[in-house]
């Protein structure tokens, strides 16, 4: 059984989703710790709820960001985590955490990259800008994290199309039903089921 860390911001609907196919046995996997950006992250709340050992490590706390870094890798460390998971994690992973857990950090971002990928674009702001771009096609890609933001090797993308009268609201919320918690469920799945490798930086299935 793999140890998974899931790295939060908010209100936890992906964090959820991960937390039920593990109670259900979908994943053959075990959330061994969550580590919030935000002190009123609602996913706290969630891992409370579950018994899940659960830490706030908020930028104001610290006096460098190099600082909350490194308690960050302290922590996934202490927990021997196999894959770290960015569950609505809206900070940039540093490049210390990424070489420590190299093609083992998963991350699932709301738009079809290369597009609308990027330092600027994240949560609603990538909903706004497919709508604002005239776009008739969006939907969510599953990546391992690398140095470059929104860069890594592509796990799986998948499509959804976009409607006249969407708001980034209504975009956001169809995406994160039909797409995101399905599709990180299934990724987690597999790589607890060591069904995913990188071979010259790009995935292979097994």
């Amino acid at each position: 059984m793999k140890k998974l860390a899931l790295l939060v911001s908010g209100s936890g609907t992906n964090m959820q989703a991960i937390m039920d196919a593990c109670k259900s046995g979908e994943i053959d996997g075990k959330i061994s710790v969550v580590i919030s950006s935000n002190h009123e992250a609602y996913a706290l709340v969630r891992a409370q709820g579950a018994n899940i050992p659960n830490y706030v490590c908020a930028k104001k706390d610290y006096k460098t960001i190099e600082d909350r870094d490194a308690e960050i890798l302290r922590l996934l460390k202490r927990y021997d985590v196999d894959y770290v998971i960015l569950a609505g994690y809206l900070g940039i992973v540093p490049p210390s955490i990424i070489r420590e857990y190299e093609n083992r950090i998963v991350n699932i971002h709301p738009a079809l990259l290369p597009k609308f990928g990027g330092k600027n674009y994240y949560g609603m702001h990538v909903h706004a800008a497919v709508i604002e771009a005239g776009e008739t096609e969006s939907g969510a890609t599953a990546h391992f994290v690398s140095e470059k933001v929104d860069g890594g090797p592509i796990i799986r993308q998948q499509k959804l199309r976009v409607f006249k009268g969407d708001t980034p609201e209504s975009l956001q919320r169809r995406i994160l039903d039909q797409i995101e918690h399905p599709m990180l469920v299934s990724v987690i799945k597999d790589l607890c089921a060591d069904k995913l490798s990188v071979v010259n930086g790009k995935v292979v299935e097994k």
